[in-house]
């Protein structure tokens, strides 16, 4: 049974309604062979990590970079999962109030250096809150689940 990891920071209830959407995406009946465990960035931890089949990093953008949260988290696995987690598969969203640039490049920076496998392409959802985030951020976790679930990834 694949497991995939959600490592989302959700500093407001908008953010908060894209992990659940992840969250649900990944949990719909069709894959009942994937175990889903979602976290805020400070309750997970390296433990969480290497249980992880597949990971899902959310984080806003904050001062044209990812969530604070977001770095503390990738800074505290970082040593400890590094040599076991190669080639991990992850994907991620950044909900960006400018064009999330600066937010997804520095945490796809990261990625390199863990050396995880990036599955799809980063989603930025840019600018002001629209209906479309939601079903976007479904859909992200459905295709990570499914990919797990088949053994693509």
């Amino acid at each position: 049974m694949p497991n995939l990891l959600i490592v989302a920071n959700s500093p407001s209830e908008n953010t908060l309604k894209l992990r659940q959407a992840v969250c649900d995406g990944a949990s719909r009946a069709e894959f009942r062979a994937v175990k889903t465990l979602a976290c805020a960035p400070l309750d997970a931890r390296p433990k969480e990590v290497l249980w992880a089949n597949g990971i899902i990093l959310g984080t806003t953008e904050n001062f044209g970079y990812m969530s604070g949260l977001i770095k503390d988290f990738l800074e505290r696995i970082y040593y400890p999962c590094r040599e076991q987690t190669a080639a991990l598969p992850v994907a991620v969203y950044v909900k960006g109030g400018l064009d999330g640039e600066g937010a997804k490049n520095s945490v796809e920076r990261i990625l390199r250096g863990l050396n995880w496998k990036v599955v799809q392409p980063t989603m930025v959802l840019k600018g002001k809150w629209r209906d479309d985030f939601v079903p976007q951020c479904e859909q992200l976790g459905a295709l990570m689940a499914a990919g797990l679930e088949a053994g693509i990834f």
